[in-house]
């Protein structure tokens, strides 16, 4: 019995150690210069139906089931998927527009796991036919999800899906006549 409760005090001191190095929060973003001007861009942007066009997730399941609701392109609206393994379920849902410069929107996995992250894009103009985009997402990671990101990294988990979606907007705009 004493043995047990030796090697029980061990693995919750472990559990405590490693809950106290486990990073709490995550910040993956990246970013694309691009040869058209941000109000080009911007038409891109703003509205959840448009994202799908270069979204890297909706070219891993073109069968998805998706549905909207609210007016696209404004605060409120929502663009919900339920897909294969590779997209999982969830939602994005359309919380701030600085016209023309920043959309933000909550993002809600329900499938494989639940979740929640704060996306955003933010566009710059570089000059009068060059555009910085910047994609990204924050979050918080919970116990038991934060010890499992001691061994895992957001980054490499989904930095190549947002690299991939940008270049899928830029081919995109250059298509475009």
């Amino acid at each position: 019995m004493y043995y047990i409760l030796i090697v029980l005090a061990v693995l919750l001191a472990i559990l405590i150690i490693l809950s106290l190095l486990a990073p709490k929060s995550y910040h993956v973003y990246r970013s694309v210069e691009i040869d058209h001007p941000t109000e080009k861009v911007w038409g891109q942007l703003k509205y959840l139906k448009k994202q799908q066009e270069w979204s890297p997730w909706a070219r891993k399941d073109p069968n998805m089931d998706q549905k909207f609701t609210g007016i696209d392109g404004e605060v409120g609206a929502v663009s919900y998927w339920n897909g294969n393994k590779e997209v999982g379920e969830g939602e994005q849902e359309i919380t701030k527009i600085i016209d023309g410069k920043r959309i933000e929107q909550d993002l809600r996995f329900l499938k494989p796991f639940k979740s929640q992250s704060d996306c955003y894009m933010d566009l710059e103009e570089l000059d009068n036919n060059r555009s910085k985009l910047t994609w990204g997402f924050t979050g918080t990671n919970k116990f038991p999800m934060s010890i499992m990101m001691l061994f895992m990294s957001m980054d490499k988990m989904v930095g190549k899906d947002f690299e991939q979606g940008l270049q899928n907007l830029k081919h995109n705009l250059s298509s475009e006549i």
